[in-house]
């Protein structure tokens, strides 16, 4: 099967998705490769730092997150951190070369006080010469219109599975709260990333069609983060069958086909990777990553760690934000 290369879709139907999952590696890594060489440099990684702005004793019952408050994690509680602190690892991470700052914030749903605050921290990052994102959790409208004012340029909220699958990971939030959230960030002139995650014991029909619902959107997300599953003790998902690494791969290549012009970004479970199978992932259409010890509050490789990957794949750090 080949995609259509000559213009970028949104109107994916599930037995094309599932035969772009069906075909033989090399013909699929192939296949993306081909279509992020029309998008991209094809040795060029966009880097991102991520930083938990306040963590756990959420209200939310996600099953994989050990920031839940339902959820003995052993993981201690912090309130919201001040803007000096936040301004400071903002910096640090751009001195490790990161162009885009990313805050995430343990909350159902922030008050309009802490928005304020958010939008404070947007705003001190932005004057660093970076790239600004949140993740709070669900958005009014008028703390949307406060985000785009404040100057934010991405705003994450991941849909994380499929419609079908998605009751069996989180039963707190409906399917279509997410949606309702990521089309007033759209509404709003934000930019959206929004992915999901593999290996929570879905199918490869479920994650056929969390990338159906990212790709059939009026526009594609301009970041598609495709997490596979850290598994933490305490969490409902620990003991869940770890994936076969070469699905993780091909889920990613097949991002790359749908949404050619998105930055699709490999996200959490590096840590657990080789590098041989990062490489993979780069070859597959990957061209964004995170970039520290920690996403959020699981551990991720160190960032020299990262820069001696990249040197011996040849691969360069975007540190231009914008681009």
């Amino acid at each position: 099967m080949s995609a259509n290369l000559e213009r970028i879709r949104h109107n994916w139907h599930l037995d094309e998705v599932l035969a772009l999952f069906a075909m033989p590696f090399s013909d699929l890594i192939y296949q993306a490769q081909t279509v992020h060489r029309q998008y991209f440099d094809p040795n060029e990684v966009q880097v991102s730092s991520l930083l938990s702005i306040k963590t756990g004793a959420c209200s939310e019952d996600c099953g994989y997150c050990p920031q839940s408050a339902r959820f003995d994690t052993g993981l201690k509680a912090e309130k919201l951190m001040c803007v000096e602190d936040v301004l400071a690892a903002a910096q640090q991470a751009k001195t490790q070369g990161a162009s885009r700052f990313c805050m995430g914030a343990a909350w159902r749903e922030p008050k309009d006080k802490d928005v304020e605050k958010v939008v404070e921290m947007v705003q001190g990052v932005k004057a660093l010469g970076m790239e600004t994102c949140v993740t709070l959790g669900m958005l009014t409208d008028e703390q949307t219109a406060k985000l785009k004012e404040g100057g934010l340029d991405y705003y994450n909220h991941n849909l994380d599975t499929s419609e079908d699958y998605y009751a069996e990971v989180i039963t707190t939030r409906t399917y279509q709260d997410r949606l309702d959230t990521l089309a007033r960030v759209r509404d709003a002139g934000i930019n959206v990333c929004c992915g999901g995650i593999v290996g929570m014991g879905e199918s490869d029909k479920d994650r056929a069609n969390l990338l159906i619902e990212l790709a059939n959107m009026l526009k594609h997300p301009e970041s598609v983060p495709v997490n596979m599953l850290v598994q933490v003790e305490g969490t409902p998902l620990m003991g869940t069958e770890q994936l076969d690494p070469f699905m993780f791969i091909r889920t990613l290549a097949v991002a790359r086909i749908m949404m050619p012009k998105s930055r699709v970004r490999l996200s959490a479970g590096r840590n657990n990777m080789s590098d041989e199978m990062q490489a993979l992932c780069f070859l597959a259409g990957a061209n964004s990553i995170f970039y520290g010890e920690k996403l959020l509050t699981t551990d991720n490789p160190l960032a020299n760690q990262d820069k001696v990957l990249f040197e011996r794949l040849g691969i360069n750090m975007n540190s231009s934000p914008y681009n």
